[in-house]
This record gives C-alpha cells, sequence and structure tokens, in this order.
C-alpha cells in the first residue's frame, strides 16, 4: 500500500511535518484525479489513492474467484456430454475459465495482495463470488443456457471494464471477453440445435433451463444503481464504464430478439416493446432472492465453497512439489543432451 511505501523512504520522510506529507498526497490525488479525467489509465507502479486500490482488489479479485467457481457447475456435465463433439467443446469451455481465473489473479497481484491471501478469503467467506453459480445444473441444457444467458451477460458486463482506467485489468478483460463471445455463441448454437433438430422433449428441456436461469442472469449485474454502494464511485474513476441498471437494460434489449428466434420464451409477462423509451420493460426483480443468495443461503452456495476448499487442500502436495522444484538449483534441473 501507499502508506507502507511512505513509511519505509527513511528518517527524512519522517522528519516532515504531518502537514506537509498531507498536502503532498492531497497534491497526488489531484494529479491522479487529473489523469482519470484525461482518459489515461493507471499502471501498477503509478501513485494511486488507497480507495481505488482496495476498490480494484476487491473487483478484480471477486471476479477471479467467480471464474474459478464458476468451472464447478458445468464441470460436473463433462463426463455426462451426450457426443464426443459436446464434451471437448464443454472442457475447452472450462478450461479457459480456469485460464480467465488465472489471468485475473495476476492482475490482483499487481495491486499488492499475494494469491495466497485472495484464496484464503474466498475459502473464509470473506470474498464473494458471482451470485449465478450457485445455482445447480440440473440437465444438459444448461450447459447451453450457462453459455447464452450466463455468458452473455457476463460479456456485456465485461467489455466495458476492456476500457477500466487500471490498466492491467483492462489488459487481461481483452482475451477474456474474446473467449467469453465465443463461449455464448456456442451455448446459443448448442441450444439452437436442441430446438431446431430435437425431440419435444429436448425443447420442454431447453424452456425449462431458460425459465430457471433468466431472472438469476439479469441479477449478475447488480443491484439497482440506487442501492449500489460502489458504482457512483467506480464510475467517477474509470473502473465500471456503465451503470448496473443500463447494462442489464442493454442486456435484455439485445436478448429477447435472440429468445425470439430460438423458439423459447422469456418467463416474464411484462416483458413488452416500449416505442416510446426504445426499451423493452420488464418486471421488477426478486432482489431478496439476490441478498439471500449473495448472503450465502443459495441452492448451492455450501456445495460449491466446500468443492473449492477441498481442491485446494488435496491440491496442497502439487503446490508443494513445485515449490520444492523451484528451489533446486539450476544446474540440478538440467537434462544430458
Amino acid at each position: 500500500m501507499y502508506t507502507q511505501a511512505m513509511d519505509t523512504l527513511g528518517k527524512d520522510a519522517e522528519a516532515k511535518p504531518r502537514t506537509v506529507r498531507c498536502a503532498e498526497d492531497l497534491q497526488k490525488e489531484e494529479q491522479f484525479e487529473a489523469r482519470i479525467d484525461a482518459g489515461e489509465f493507471i499502471e501498477a507502479k503509478d501513485w494511486m489513492p488507497d480507495h481505488y486500490r482496495k476498490t480494484l482488489l476487491r473487483q478484480i479479485s471477486q471476479h477471479a474467484h467467480s471464474e474459478i467457481v464458476g468451472m464447478l457447475p458445468e464441470g460436473n456435465w463433462i463426463t455426462r456430454a451426450p457426443t464426443l463433439k459436446r464434451k471437448c467443446i464443454l472442457l475447452a469451455k472450462v478450461q479457459d475459465e480456469g485460464g480467465h481465473g488465472l489471468y485475473l489473479y495476476a492482475a490482483a497481484e499487481t495491486l499488492g495482495s499475494t494469491r495466497d491471501q485472495m484464496i484464503e478469503a474466498l475459502h473464509s467467506g470473506k470474498a464473494k463470488y458471482s451470485s449465478i453459480f450457485n445455482y445447480p445444473t440440473l440437465n444438459w441444457a444448461d450447459m447451453g443456457s450457462i453459455g447464452w444467458l450466463v455468458d452473455g451477460a457476463a460479456i456485456m458486463n465485461q467489455v466495458p471494464i476492456c476500457r477500466c482506467s487500471y490498466a492491467p485489468y483492462a489488459r487481461a478483460m481483452v482475451r477474456v471477453c474474446r473467449e467469453e463471445s465465443f463461449h455464448q455463441r456456442q451455448g446459443y448454437e448448442a441450444l439452437l440445435t436442441m430446438m431446431q433438430r430435437g425431440t419435444d422433449a429436448q425443447r420442454a428441456m431447453v424452456q425449462d433451463s431458460v425459465n430457471r436461469w433468466w431472472w438469476p442472469s439479469l441479477m449478475m449485474f447488480g443491484p439497482p444503481d440506487d442501492q449500489s454502494p460502489n458504482t457512483a464511485q467506480s464510475m467517477r474513476w474509470g473502473i465500471k464504464r456503465i451503470s448496473n441498471d443500463d447494462l442489464r437494460q442493454k442486456f435484455i434489449d439485445a436478448t429477447v430478439p435472440q429468445a425470439e428466434l430460438l423458439g423459447v420464451t422469456l418467463p416474464d409477462s411484462d416483458l413488452k416493446w416500449n416505442a416510446e423509451r426504445g426499451h423493452y420493460d420488464f418486471s421488477a426483480i426478486d432482489w431478496s432472492e439476490f441478498w439471500r443468495v449473495v448472503g450465502g443461503d443459495g441452492p448451492c452456495n455450501r456445495e460449491r465453497l466446500a468443492a473449492r476448499v477441498n481442491a485446494w487442500e488435496e491440491g496442497a502436495w502439487v503446490r508443494e512439489a513445485a515449490l520444492a522444484h523451484a528451489r533446486k538449483p539450476a544446474s540440478s534441473q538440467r537434462t544430458i543432451a
């Protein structure tokens, strides 16, 4: 942190009057704000306010946790995929999500936290991940719905982050969004195949899946703007570019025509085009469910967290072996040609 760095500058720094140090901080904050206003990117070694650093660390680490925990609902279906083609696609997608988590953990580490600290925060319940991953995957169509709706909502959320004011996060998101876009298209194609070439039972399976994932997908954008304590400041700093409500509306406007082409009905009787607004109207979201799941009382909260803790504990020997190998002298690691 900035304050820790200041404390290690030496006796001359310590001897400065407190008012001088505060004036220096104010000047740096003014320079920082000027850079934000000018649309400049902030790099890891640049000075930044503590609150900016903490906000980024919270958001990026929770994003990373979401990618890692998000492997679980789909990983559950790899061995039960209906064809070898679908199995390979799903396996590649889950692998992509693991990679996204690693990109994001690396970006968060530039802010001064270690990966072990972030993992500990997840396992202890101090850090959150996206509430969407606390819902169960009950049938194969859920693999398509997650791709179409969940990854579609994620893309809508994440594309603006490619212009985030913090450069390491923005750079990581470029590749993440490219791969998520492919996941979204693959999920939609899987559902389209079932709807156009499948049996009545398969089409019913798709509709049931869409019914279950629609509302949790809308909740992925976060609470309404007037109930989101961090949105205003995050937008001021350029961490967030578009508000929760605007992103949610944009997602709905893009998804309704896709649902019509797919041949499914979105589970909202109030979903209607409003010509005056130029947007779709939709029903009120049950935010009590959102907060209940975020608070740890969702259908799979305990199962998901237990799975991650168990994987971490069972993988301890791998980490220990890797560290032992890294400590070996370089000469002992050479092989004879």
